[in-house]
This record gives structure tokens, C-alpha cells and sequence, in this order.
């Protein structure tokens, strides 16, 4: 910290700022960690603009129209959303599957007539709570969704017109035909794939008898180049560190348009047995983004982060996010939910393998009711402020201290942090650099600010 600044005012801020080190060798951030509210300031500039008054009487003038923007983002929120898994079962035995094993090697189909029945009900909810217009989205997830291709194909077709689909798969039953239907459709496609090479991602990814699937996965790549509805998850953990970078080439390489570099989630045992430390996580991480943005600037195309690029539109734009785990409470319960195939309903897919979070059955019970219930309130209700670790943390809401499941599971309760605390503190400041450098909107979405509105611009 400049010298200037600690002798003229002692370190002080407005009461409601604070100083957040970002690591820039010009700027720092000063945030309001309530609101969301923040600006960048010159090292040398900041005990002028605090003397000056410039900067809190604006921050003042806004700070209603922000705290009324997160309260809306974090408590009024109705589910837009569900992540509906029409088979408990999967091809693959991953090692840091959410999904009990044995749910994932005999569990139930959810039959057609019954997919067709959830459909119907969804449809009912929405009809009550989706603004008329707009189409709520179902992600057919997993255990594996292909696994009961016919009744999720059959509902696509069927309900088409009143929802958008998605479907993440392991893509070894992602034919050419099945290719064909999704994208004719206008389906999102999820695959996964953790490394480039073979003897690394087949590592953590395989079949029941042990034998990998890098080949069919790449294979269902390259044949859906040049579809801009699908991405392409990389989950992070201590076996793939150290290929994240010739991860973000590969996947450029192949025009890729989105991929998710996400953290092992430490809910299950085998999850919490492959997690990695924070700072190598975020050395390897920070890495493989730099490393996507020298390729843009190389070839004019961007692979989008799009886990990274939420964390940039949470800063830059708190309610044009995307994904709502990065925040508190998350989105799950709040802004999407999910189904499992005997119709109980959990809070996200995280929970799935943990009976207790569901809240209720969607063959026997109002979803209005289930939203309500005292397992979907605990996961609602859990709140940063809430979290000794968190409550003081200045980029509280640009993180929320993800996830509850793993909170509640890995260390002991939903008023515990989750996993990778410094990981999302070096996100927050890297993100934080990119904006001081001018360069964040390399890493979104082109067209991602359409229709957003600039309601505070500060310049030092």
C-alpha cells in the first residue's frame, strides 16, 4: 500500500469499503461487499479520491438501486430451470462421481409413460411461474441420459415448442443419429473429456471393467465442430493439473465454441479423494486461461470459460449471470432444481446421492410445496453472512462460497465453507486485472452485455 495513502488517512476507507489487493502493479479494487458495488482505483489515486468525496458520493447514490439488484438476484428468484435425470444408471464408473456406485450400476429407468408424465407436470409449474414468452430450460443429465435414449428423445419431440433442452453426456452412446436429432432440434450437448491424452483422462473417466473412453469422446468432438450449442466439461482434479494448458489447445484446436474447467466437487468419497490444493488448482487454472486468451489473440476465435467468464459477468454485471453456484444462496432450490427418475426432487443434482435434501416427490406433491420444505430451505436459507470464513470476505457475492453439498458434506455443515477458498479468491482478482487492463470482454461470450445497461462508471 502507497505510503501517501496510509499517512494521510490512517488506512481509511468510507465506512462500507474496503480495499481488495487484486495483484495489479497500477490498480486495487474497492468494493462494498453488501452490494456488489465496486471500482478500480490507481494505487496513487486513492487517497485523492477518498479526499475528494468523488467516489462515495456516487457509490452512495446508487448503493439502494444495488442492494434492491442482489436482494432481487439472491432471494426472489423462481425456478426457470430443472436438471432431469431420466436414468440413475451410467456406463461409466468416473472415480469422483456424485452418483453412489450402486445407484449408477443398478438403478431405475424412468419409463416413457412416466417421463411423459413429469413432463406434463413441469409444464404445469412453469405455466404458473415462467413469464409468458419465455421457455424454461430441461437439462436431461445424469448417471447417464443416453442410457434411456428413447423416452428423453421421445419427450424432446413431444414438448419441443414449450421448453429448450440440453443433454450432458459421457457421448459414448452419442451416435451419428443421436448427433443428428440433438442438433436439428437446437439441443445444447454437454460432453466430458479431463485431458488431451489417453493415459491421463482415462485415468479418472472409464467403463466398469476399467477401460477408458478418451477415443469416443474426442470422436463425438470432431464430429460436432461447427455446432455452436455444445461445450465441453474439463473437471479439475489432481490427476489432470498439470494438462490444462494442452487441454485449452486441444479443445481450440478442434473450434471447440465453450468449455467448463470445473472443480472436482468434494461431496462424495471419491470426490473428496481427487481434490487438488488450492494454489496448485489456481496456478494450473490462471495458466490455462492465459493460455486461452493468447490463442484468441492468435486466431481471431475465442474458447470461452465459461465457469471463469460467470465469475467476470458477476462482477461486471451481478444479474446477467449465468450459472448460479457463485453466489448466495446458489440457484439450487432458488433458480433451477433437480429431478431424479423415481420423481424425488433435490435442490441440485449434487444432492441426489443424499436422501435427506429431497423435499418432496414431483408424481405426489406441489413443486411450490417441495421449494418450501424444510430440505430445500436448508440449502435456500444458507447464506455467505451466515459463514464466519465468508461474512467479512470482500468478494463474498462474486463467489457465495460454492457448494452446499460439498459445505455440508466434506466439512461438516451448511454455516462451513466448501472446497477451494483461495481458488476463488485468485479467480476474483485475476478476473478483477482483466477488467483493469481492459481485455474482459476477450474471455465472454460475443454479445453477452446486449440489452445490459451501465448504472455506475467510475474513472481514476
Amino acid at each position: 500500500m502507497p505510503a501517501s495513502w496510509t499517512d494521510l488517512f490512517g488506512g481509511r476507507l468510507p465506512d462500507g469499503l474496503e480495499r481488495f489487493d487484486i495483484g495489479h502493479a497500477d490498480y486495487c479494487a474497492l468494493i462494498d461487499a453488501d452490494t456488489a458495488f465496486w471500482a478500480l482505483v490507481r494505487h496513487d489515486e486513492i487517497g485523492r479520491v477518498v479526499a475528494d468525496g468523488s467516489l462515495e458520493a456516487e457509490w452512495r447514490a446508487k448503493a439502494g438501486d444495488f442492494a434492491r439488484e442482489m436482494e432481487m438476484l439472491r432471494f426472489h428468484l423462481k425456478p426457470s430451470a430443472v436438471y432431469f435425470n431420466p436414468t440413475e444408471r451410467c456406463n461409466l464408473d468416473c472415480s469422483y462421481c456424485y452418483i453412489p456406485q450402486d445407484m449408477r450400476r443398478a438403478g431405475e429407468h424412468m419409463s416413457r409413460e412416466r417421463l411423459h408424465d413429469a413432463m406434463v407436470r413441469l409444464e404445469e409449474y412453469f405455466a404458473r411461474t415462467v413469464p409468458e414468452g419465455r421457455r424454461p430450460q430441461i437439462i436431461f443429465h445424469g448417471a447417464e441420459p443416453m442410457l434411456n435414449r428413447d423416452a428423453m428423445f421421445t419427450a424432446i419431440d413431444d414438448f419441443g415448442d414449450r421448453f429448450r433442452f440440453g443433454v450432458q453426456t459421457n457421448a459414448t452412446l452419442l451416435d451419428d443419429e443421436a448427433i443428428a436429432f440433438l442438433t436439428r432440434r437446437g439441443c445444447g450437448i454437454g460432453l466430458s473429456l479431463d485431458a488431451p491424452l489417453p493415459e491421463v483422462a482415462d485415468r479418472s473417466r472409464k467403463r466398469w471393467n476399467g477401460d477408458g473412453v478418451f477415443r469416443s469422446t474426442v470422436e463425438a468432438i470432431e464430429r460436432l465442430r461447427g455446432y455452436a450449442g455444445f461445450n465441453v466439461i474439463c473437471t479439475m482434479n489432481r490427476e489432470n493439473l498439470g494438462h490444462l494448458v494442452p487441454m485449452v489447445e486441444f479443445l481450440h484446436a478442434r473450434e471447440v465454441p465453450a468449455c467448463m474447467l470445473n472443480v472436482v466437487r468434494c461431496t462424495q468419497p471419491g470426490g473428496r479423494a481427487a481434490w487438488a490444493d488450492d494454489e496448485a488448482v489456481s496456478a494450473a487454472y490462471l495458466a490455462a486461461l492465459d493460455r486461452s486468451h493468447e490463442l484468441f489473440m492468435q486466431s481471431g476465435r475465442k474458447l470461452v470459460v465459461a465457469n471463469f467468464a460467470n465469475i467476470l459477468i458477476s462482477i461486471l454485471a451481478p444479474t446477467a449471470r449465468r450459472l448460479m453456484c457463485d453466489i448466495s444462496p446458489c440457484g439450487g432450490g432458488r433458480s433451477f432444481f433437480a429431478l431424479a427418475p423415481d420423481g424425488s426432487l433435490f435442490p441440485c443434482s449434487e444432492f441426489i446421492g443424499l436422501p435427506a435434501f429431497a423435499g418432496g416427490n414431483l408424481f405426489t406433491d406441489r413443486i411450490e410445496d417441495v421449494l418450501n420444505s424444510p430440505a430445500f430451505r436448508q440449502v435456500t436459507g444458507r447464506k455467505v453472512e451466515d459463514i464466519a470464513a465468508c461474512a467479512a470476505c470482500p468478494v463474498r457475492h462474486f463467489c457465495g462460497s460454492p457448494c452446499p453439498a460439498e459445505a455440508h458434506e466434506a466439512n461438516g455443515g451448511m454455516d462451513r465453507i466448501g472446497a477451494y477458498c483461495g481458488f476463488y479468491l485468485e479467480q476474483a482478482r485475476y478476473a478483477f486485472r482483466l477488467i483493469a487492463d481492459g481485455i474482459a470482454d476477450d474471455y465472454l461470450w460475443d454479445g453477452w452485455d446486449e440489452g445490459a445497461e451501465t448504472t455506475f462508471a467510475f474513472g481514476c
